[in-house]
């Protein structure tokens, strides 16, 4: 998301929708004009990358074969994708396109940027939960998310590499702090930590803040601004200065694939990170091989009862050229057995819809349910509680500054909070 997005934002501003060139598509509109017979869907996708790209192939090909629609997809970068979202949605934008759950969809709802899905969960809510269910609507009470998988967020680690070590997993911040000086003295990276594209961070201070100020604090913060130059949140900070001398060398020139190679490849210890981002490295011969706990305890208060667990899926433009094809493709996209397809080829996530066989899952991936079905409270994931507006031009750059130069933290969260409340001001 950040690194270089700092330089690429204008060129991307410029660019434009041509930043994700629209898909030609046969003609059909949600008010009946077009031809409903069309078998062409646009899909709008930021999974460019070979994995989780090939899921998505093998997804598609099944969809097709299930519903007797073409799926025409416009392959991006999730960066590009990313920052680009909302210049490309007041653009020509595709059919159906990937996002996510939380403040992010809610916002593109409230800004009247895509269409409702009230008639896909007519079909499909009966495979859901409350809780799930509550994630797809906006705050006018229409759906406008159909959910496809969902993943932790964890401090991850090779399983043969701790056991050749004879490392167990911490709870506490003290076990933790002593865990990475061990491995330190063991000659590896303590902690594998890269944020060249800036989002990987924010795992990071989420959980911190969970923990030190519990969940009720923290996304209050990320939904009203209020309170970001408080001793609360500079304690936050304060705590996590103390973990940067573990982490990898140059971590600011670095992507998260660069981390979790280090991982893999046994130089690091742990890294905290989404199941869905490493279990794309850690594939093969090597799943099982992909261990994690639940970031430590650090105020016994807070214990370790909140869980970041963002969760992906599908909406749809505000004028889609075949509106009834992407209904039928969302009905199809939100069955377990679809998601169960998308699940053998892309091991990295959790089914959202009841009825998917978890006896197939990897060993991650059924650890995965355990630590999110224990969790007293479920995250979205930073840029996805607050305001777009606020997560990618102030917290970004200002979580690097930070990093880079930790000593500055005082004068950050000031400007973050002055940031903030024009921000909410403006959005009031």
């Amino acid at each position: 998301m950040f690194g270089r997005r700092s330089l690429l934002r204008g060129a991307l501003a410029v660019a434009g929708v041509a930043a994700l060139p629209a898909l030609s598509a046969c003609s059909s509109s949600k008010s009946g004009g077009g031809s409903e017979a069309s078998n062409a869907v646009s899909f709008g996708s930021n999974a460019a990358v070979p994995e989780p790209k090939g899921a998505y192939q093998t997804l598609f090909a099944a969809a097709k074969k299930a519903t007797g629609l073409d799926i025409n997809v416009n392959w991006v970068d999730h960066n590009t994708f990313q920052q680009n979202i909302t210049t490309y949605l007041q653009g020509n934008p595709q059919d159906v396109f990937n996002w996510f759950a939380g403040e992010r969809m809610q916002y593109f709802a409230g800004q009247g940027l895509v269409s409702n899905v009230n008639d896909v969960w007519d079909k499909i809510g009966g495979s859901y939960t409350d809780a799930m269910k509550a994630q797809s609507k906006g705050s006018d009470g229409n759906y406008y998310f159909v959910p496809f998988d969902y993943y932790p967020w964890a401090v991850f680690y090779s399983k043969s590499l701790w056991a050749s070590k004879g490392y167990t997993a911490p709870t506490t911040w003290d076990e933790y702090i002593a865990l990475a000086k061990k491995m330190k003295a063991d000659g590896l990276i303590p902690i594998a930590f890269t944020d060249k594209d800036g989002w990987p961070a924010m795992g990071t201070f989420d959980y911190l803040n969970m923990r030190m100020n519990g969940y009720e604090f923290h996304i209050n913060l990320m939904r009203t601004g209020q309170g970001w130059n408080t001793s609360k949140v500079s304690a936050v900070f304060d705590q996590w200065r103390q973990l940067i001398p573990y982490y990898s060398p140059g971590f600011l020139g670095l992507t998260w694939q660069e981390g979790a190679n280090q991982i893999l490849n046994k130089q690091a210890g742990m890294m905290v990170l989404g199941l869905d981002q490493i279990g794309t490295i850690f594939t093969g011969s090597n799943a099982d091989d992909l261990g994690f706990f639940a970031f430590p305890e650090i105020d016994p208060a807070n214990g370790q009862d909140s869980v970041e667990a963002p969760i992906d899926g599908f909406m749809v433009a505000k004028s889609p050229k075949n509106a009834a094809g992407a209904t039928k493709l969302l009905e199809y996209l939100g069955t377990a057995a679809a998601q169960q397809l998308w699940l053998g080829s892309n091991p990295a996530d959790i089914a959202t819809a009841s009825g998917v066989d978890t006896s197939k899952y990897t060993k991650p991936q059924t650890a995965a349910i355990s630590l999110i079905n224990s969790a007293k409270h479920l995250s979205q994931f930073m840029d996805r509680d607050t305001l777009p507006s606020f997560a990618d031009p102030v917290m970004l750059p200002a979580i690097q500054k930070f990093l880079s130069s930790p000593g500055e933290a005082s004068s950050i969260l000031s400007n973050i909070d002055a940031q903030a409340k024009t921000i909410w001001a403006t959005n009031g």
